[in-house]
């Protein structure tokens, strides 16, 4: 099978950057200080963020002993909303965010923004006899049970999506977060596409306040809520989910076939977006009409202030330079999608720009 998303190695853009930022750390030594590079944001790339880390100072060892703090990363797992607000304190370089920012807004505060990898938000749920992947949801069931308009999984509409499994009555006890998560941007977001309701009443934000169920802070939380609840129902980073060993469902799709969330399905929903056409690269995955997309699909990027200096932007860039690298099977690992070569490619060339009010 092809492996759209697989590096082949560093394409030229990136091997000439590679020299760029060399020399820009060699022109700085007077005024750095060793100090780690420091990060805040998304919980939905948390883990990916702290295996890259991991490499990253192993990469800048060289198989030596010696360590410098220049070669670690700090990063905070606060949400998408805290990393970017923390963005404007002086120490953080870069705020990990699961919600695009607008090019405007970016332009407004002297900021760039790139994807560092994408991935799905998977539905997981708490039901005896459920294998993972077992059972059916389409996106307005879900926004009727987030709205509370389905309240047992024995309503028919779910009966309707699968006539082979025995669902119990039982109580839907939904789970949500109440921390501003870009993973309930991503799962909001989508039920606004499919739902006029939800989109009417709540849209699509960080922030939500729910109408039914449970409310918890953080990935974990959830997880565990989850996990203790029978009957309950929840969205999170489907690599968490799958190493919680919880059942998770297939989502219908635009193009009315269901598909489990994953690597494959993430893929072709990223090959039906128009990067090329979005500044900045805010693109949006979800509900994309590709015949294979998952639907509840997004990309966390990277939102770096322009104002921090050439050092420290340039020691960010080296960070993610080598994510791009030799990340890509990490990420797999995880359960994340690698972004394109192609689009590392564009990446390259957007770093090297630095009037911000040029889309790339």
């Amino acid at each position: 099978m092809e492996r759209f998303f697989q590096m082949r190695g560093p394409s030229a853009a990136i091997a000439h950057l590679r020299g760029l930022i060399a020399i820009a750390v060699l022109l700085c030594p007077a005024v750095a200080v060793a100090d780690p590079i420091r990060g805040a944001g998304s919980t939905f790339a948390a883990p990916i963020i702290a295996r890259w880390a991991e490499s990253y100072e192993k990469a800048r060892m060289d198989d030596g002993d010696f360590s410098s703090p220049d070669w670690t990363v700090d990063y905070e797992l606060v949400g998408s909303l805290a990393g970017l607000m923390r963005l404007d304190q002086p120490e953080l370089d870069f705020a990990a965010s699961d919600v695009p920012v607008s090019h405007e807004e970016l332009a407004k505060h002297g900021r760039q923004q790139f994807p560092i990898v994408l991935g799905s938000v998977a539905v997981a749920v708490n039901l005896d006899g459920i294998e993972k992947s077992g059972i059916n949801l389409t996106g307005p069931v879900l926004a009727d049970i987030y709205l509370g308009k389905i309240k047992s999984w024995a309503d028919p509409a779910i009966k309707a999506l699968n006539p082979n499994i025995a669902l119990p009555d039982l109580a839907i006890s939904a789970v949500a977060r109440k921390d501003g998560s870009g993973t309930t941007f991503i799962f909001t977001e989508y039920l606004s596409s499919v739902s006029p309701e939800w989109k009417a009443t709540h849209g699509a934000d960080t922030l939500i306040k729910w109408p039914v169920g449970a409310s918890v802070e953080g990935t974990q939380d959830l997880i565990r809520a989850v996990q203790a609840t029978k009957g309950a129902i929840a969205y999170a980073d489907f690599g968490q989910v799958k190493r919680a060993d919880l059942p998770y469902a297939a989502i219908g799709n635009k193009a009315g076939k269901f598909v489990k969330p994953g690597p494959e399905g993430v893929r072709a929903a990223a090959r039906a977006a128009f990067w090329d056409e979005a500044k900045d690269f805010a693109v949006s995955l979800t509900d994309q009409p590709a015949e294979g997309a998952y639907p509840i699909a997004g990309a966390t990027f990277a939102v770096v202030s322009m104002k921090i200096g050439p050092h420290r932007f340039g020691r960010v860039q080296d960070f993610f330079r080598i994510a791009f690298e030799n990340g890509g099977k990490d990420a797999e690992a995880l359960g994340y999608v690698p972004v394109t070569p192609q689009i590392v490619s564009q990446i390259a060339k957007y770093w090297l720009n630095k009037d911000t009010a040029a889309s790339r």
